[in-house]
């Protein structure tokens, strides 16, 4: 059934649907950001469990960034196309439903695996699995909330990274202290399966452009997907968008994907420590920087105009930008530590208003198309190369820094934050000048 046939209904009847999807919003955003959570903690679980696997199937540093890095990235990136172009054309809880279904089971599978083939076979197929999420999620999104409300939804939605990443590492890193990286895998995998059931059954499908006002957006011919890109192509607020949120996602993958293991390398945490303490910590202040950057967002636009949320983000990432070095830069674990809570808290709260902000330039019938352009942009840079790099440049640095490598390598990264800032603070002067 293709999601737009609501727009052949009666008056009352369309009303009666937008009602019902209005309805139920807020139990279909709670819905989506637990499937993200699920999302994230399946793609990040190799973070905490790299070291068990290093050690178990002999890896370098440079087979663990392709594990966690490229070889998802390329596939997750690139399949968010096709998948982006069903979204805008059938029903998008389906396609959601379907996907938690595969990358859940591809989890549970990288289990078993017995060397490195096998184990970057099972993370291709997440990546395949989770290409199916995110846009058709930002899109669902879009269509339930006001461009007033939909930042903060979107800092809701957002918490599926700071709690997936916190709580995968936290049950990832308890599970396998006891019982091995293997049994940890099943149990992060397998219970994704039941949520997929629970997602098909009570996520609403609204009407494209419902939260926008129109009753027209799903008449007419499908634009193409050539007009997609090139509708994003020449839209200057979106491009520095795009190019802010792909630099912070680089240095933020990397630091995600490395983080577990310079804690334990540099710092000698053990990997319960990091399971017990910093994650649950991480959480906390995490869900604060979201849902509070969400919030904060929101309110600009109401009282200062949207161009006020990317200078919003920009002014909390210089904040952020000395605890992040510190948090390299520092030997003592809990002046380390406490920079890493730090730059959360200050730094976190960049993807709610980003995605809004994009769902608001877009098309109405592109805004999945939007948000797979955009993340396929992302992943392809930021998850793809970013933790990647980090792992090639630690393996190079190992010779003349030994286990300190890894250390230096991210904090490189980190020094490019100046330079996503500096989009930010663009695309805000360029939304600032707009009708």
């Amino acid at each position: 059934m293709r999601s737009d046939a609501v727009t052949d209904m009666g008056a009352d009847a369309l009303a009666a649907a937008d009602a019902r999807s209005t309805h139920r919003r807020g139990l279909t955003l709670a819905l989506l950001t637990l499937t993200y959570f699920f999302s994230y903690m399946d793609r990040q679980i190799l973070a905490i469990l790299q070291e068990l696997i290093k050690a178990d199937l002999k890896l370098s540093d440079t087979q663990l960034g392709l594990l966690s890095g490229l070889a998802f990235a390329v596939f997750y990136a690139t399949l968010g196309i096709p998948v982006a172009r069903l979204a805008d054309r059938f029903n998008r809880r389906n396609i959601i439903a379907v996907s938690l279904a595969v990358w859940s089971l591809m989890t549970a599978l990288g289990g078993l695996a017995q060397n490195f083939a096998q184990l970057l076979a099972a993370r291709i197929g997440v990546g395949i699995g989770e290409a199916g999420s995110s846009p058709p999620s930002h899109s669902i999104i879009a269509d339930l909330y006001p461009p007033e409300e939909r930042a903060g939804a979107m800092g809701i939605y957002s918490l599926g990274v700071v709690l997936g990443a916190a709580i995968g590492t936290f049950l990832g890193g308890t599970i396998a202290s006891f019982y091995g990286w293997r049994v940890a895998m099943f149990a992060i995998g397998l219970p994704g399966v039941a949520l997929a059931v629970i997602v098909y059954l009570f996520v609403v499908e609204p009407r494209r452009g419902m939260a926008d006002r129109r009753t027209d957006a799903g008449r007419g011919a499908m634009p193409s997907l050539v007009d997609g890109f090139r509708a994003m192509a020449i839209s200057a607020p979106a491009f520095h968008l795009v190019m802010a949120v792909t630099l912070t996602s680089m240095i933020g993958y990397g630091l995600t994907a490395w983080g577990p293991s310079y804690m334990q390398r540099s710092l000698g945490l053990r990997m319960l420590d990091i399971s017990l303490i910093v994650s649950p910590i991480g959480a906390v202040v995490g869900t604060l920087s979201a849902v509070g950057g969400g919030r904060l967002a929101d309110w600009l636009a109401r009282n200062r105009g949207l161009h006020a949320q990317p200078w919003m983000v920009a002014a909390l990432k210089t904040a952020a930008l000395p605890f992040t070095l510190g948090f390299f830069i520092f030997d003592e674990p809990v002046a380390a530590l406490l920079c890493y809570f730090l730059y959360v808290l200050l730094a976190n709260s960049y993807l709610g208003p980003t995605f809004a902000l994009i769902q608001g330039l877009a098309p109405v019938r592109l805004r999945a198309l939007w948000a797979a352009i955009t993340l396929l942009i992302i992943n392809l840079v930021g998850l793809g190369l970013g933790p990647t790099l980090v792992g090639v440049i630690s393996d190079v640095l190992k010779p003349s820094l030994g286990t300190e490598s890894l250390r230096w390598s991210m904090c490189l990264f980190a020094a490019a934050t100046p330079w996503a800032i500096w989009h930010y603070w663009r695309a805000g002067v360029l939304l600032r000048r707009a009708p």
